[in-house]
């Protein structure tokens, strides 16, 4: 959450909107089953991730805040990492 907030403020102010508040909160569902072994049928990890805004500023239009809400989520390091999943790679010494 706090990476799409700063992303958000940061977009906010390069656009000139003022902004009062910027409240940013991520829920996901999983099922433990998968990851805690119970079930080979169950995928381990998170099923879905929800991201939620809540801003508060009173001098943007909408288009303005649809803009934010696009450039946002483009310029998010971790929500563009999850859309768009990087090489992973692992080193065992």
């Amino acid at each position: 959450a706090a990476c799409a907030q700063v992303t958000c403020q940061m977009v906010a102010e390069a656009m000139g909107i003022e902004t009062e508040r910027i409240e940013v909160t991520v829920t996901g569902e999983m099922d433990l089953a998968g990851t805690l072994g119970i079930s080979e049928d169950v995928p381990v990890g998170f099923e879905s991730i929800r991201t939620s805004f809540d801003i508060v500023a009173p001098e943007a239009t909408d288009e303005q805040l649809e803009n934010l809400r696009d450039k946002t989520e483009e310029y998010c390091v971790v929500f563009q990492t999850l859309a768009n999943p990087a090489e992973l790679r692992t080193e065992w010494a």
